[in-house]
């Protein structure tokens, strides 16, 4: 068997190129020292598998120039310099390797905190550098008792807790896409309600970067916080709003905080870089020996094993190649994943159960069909810690039970989708169908019969069906600036009405809590596709 070539674009630990080196299978080249402009014009060409970081864009020109590329393997976490769709379109597999730092950012979590509580960067410098001995300067706190909030409880955020656990902390945990006992079985606490996060000593955040996320600690909840909390962030740049962020620090609000990554990086001329109450690190999360060694070795065992086609570990996309899909199944499985992320923006709760049904043709691609909705429902908690190889596992894992049935075809439609979204509160159901080949819209929302396009942001509007709601309705959004450029509405049996608004901008907690006191209101909620 000839060999495959795997080809390394930027700076890995050497054990991973050792393992590439000692595989009698690969030939390896090591590119991570040439120029750009050669690596896309003459090496890229030979490569059957690369592996890249952060120096490396995978952009129009590097897919143009890959010609055999199999399979992509991103060394590390994040996946912001790869054009996956494009990537997709060609076949090409990308992967990560999302698990390797998860330590490294733990354990800087927990440095972050100490060196807040402790003031100890302010300590270290005043002495070691000012040549100053003065111990009264920098009384400090301890954690022990302390009440620490973690949002997000997934793989950093749980071990975060346990940490904290063993320092005697009082640990609650906010998180509606788990079940609450991966919080209680550890004696960690868990809430629902986010205003009892925004009630601890100490805050620190482990979510994925998604529009949910992006800003979630702002001017308002640094509000209701304690005043002298302190707040940190070794996740992802974003999620804390930084005005407020700098506001709360320098008003006292926030007694301390603790950041290792910002909106905008480099982030070498950061307002906050200036304030004495923030420790600061340039985005060292993963910068670890063991990390680094984990993540060279990783991506090279991944990269061997798509070389080999043997396997895709944490694959981020599903290759579609022209000529292997019909062109009529491409839209349904853009539209099942499309209804599944709607259903659990929502509903916003731990999902118990995803189930997928087909009629017509397409229900010959149901197997896809479930693994797409899957994808969908999960991006909106896990963001790209899920994909479609790993997403049956990660269901299984959480314990959502996943099922899929073919149905008769009478809906009058040639093909016809639907899912059922079972979570720990609610049950939700859409159905949706495909015209024209390519025009997708969602057809039912539970029992209500519309005709939505599924694109934009929307608000789901559920009220008794009385004169004026559609007016008061108008009136909420156009007072919040909000212009409508759809507005479809269905009714049931029960004098009950659902309206679907998409409107231009984003929508408010304030525009939800108006509407939601509305007399004919029954429930409202929104969602971004």
């Amino acid at each position: 068997m000839s060999k495959k070539t795997i080809v390394v674009c930027d700076h890995i630990h050497q054990s991973g190129l050792d393992i590439l080196a000692n595989d009698s299978e690969i030939e390896l080249i090591n590119a991570a020292d040439e120029p750009k402009d050669k690596l896309i014009a003459e090496i890229i060409p030979l490569a059957d598998v690369a592996i890249t970081r952060s120096s490396t864009d995978v952009d129009a020109a590097f897919l143009e120039s890959a010609k055999k590329i199999t399979a992509i393997v991103r060394a590390g976490v994040g996946v912001d310099n790869v054009d996956i769709p494009g990537s997709s379109k060609q076949g090409i597999v990308v992967m990560n390797v999302p698990t390797a730092n998860t330590i490294a950012a733990v354990e800087l979590t927990l440095a972050h905190m100490l060196s807040c509580v402790r003031q100890f960067p302010y300590a270290h410098n005043n002495l070691k550098l000012d040549r100053v001995w003065r111990r009264q300067d920098w009384y400090g706190t301890e954690l022990k008792d302390k009440k620490l909030g973690i949002i997000g409880f997934g793989n950093i955020g749980s071990r975060v807790g346990k940490r904290a656990k063993a320092f005697e902390m009082d640990v609650l945990a906010y998180d509606p896409y788990i079940d609450p006992s991966k919080a209680t079985d550890l004696d960690i606490g868990y809430t629902k309600n986010f205003e009892d996060i925004l009630a601890c000593d100490i805050i620190t955040i482990h979510t994925p970067k998604t529009e949910e996320t992006i800003g979630m600690i702002s001017k308002d909840e640094i509000a209701k916080m304690k005043d002298g909390v302190i707040l940190i962030n070794c996740a992802r740049g974003g999620l804390y709003n930084e005005e407020a962020l700098l506001e709360g620090l320098k008003s006292g609000k926030i007694a301390m905080a603790g950041i290792d990554v910002f909106n905008k990086e480099p982030a070498t001329d950061h307002p906050l870089l200036d304030l004495d109450n923030v420790t600061v690190t340039p985005h060292l999360g993963a910068n670890t020996k063991e990390s680094q060694r984990n993540i060279a070795i990783q991506a090279a065992e991944n990269a061997i094993a798509a070389a080999k086609g043997i396997a895709y570990p944490n694959a981020l996309n599903l290759p579609i190649k022209e000529n292997e899909l019909p062109d009529f199944v491409r839209p349904y499985l853009e539209l099942i994943q499309k209804m599944g992320h709607l259903s659990s923006q929502v509903t916003k709760s731990a999902v118990k159960s995803i189930k997928v049904t087909a009629k017509g043709p397409v229900s010959d691609y149901l197997a896809s069909m479930q693994t797409f909705a899957t994808v969908g429902v999960l991006t909106e908690s896990l963001a790209d810690q899920v994909n479609y190889v790993n997403a049956e596992f990660v269901a299984k894992e959480r314990g959502i039970e996943l099922a899929n049935e073919v149905l008769p075809n009478t809906s009058g439609f040639t093909n016809k989708v639907k899912i059922k979204l079972t979570t720990a509160d609610s049950t939700i159901m859409i159905a949706g169908t495909v015209f024209d080949d390519t025009v997708q819209r969602i057809i039912e929302i539970d029992d209500y019969i519309l005709d939505v396009e599924p694109k934009g942001t929307m608000i789901f509007f559920r009220n008794t069906d009385t004169p004026g709601v559609i007016g008061d309705v108008g009136r909420i959004l156009a007072e919040n600036g909000l212009n409508i450029s759809d507005f479809r509405l269905g009714r049931d049996k029960k004098q009950q009405a659902l309206a679907v608004v998409r409107v231009d901008g984003q929508v408010s907690k304030d525009v939800l809590d108006a509407l939601s006191a509305l007399e004919a209101c029954i429930s409202v909620s929104h969602a971004t596709l």
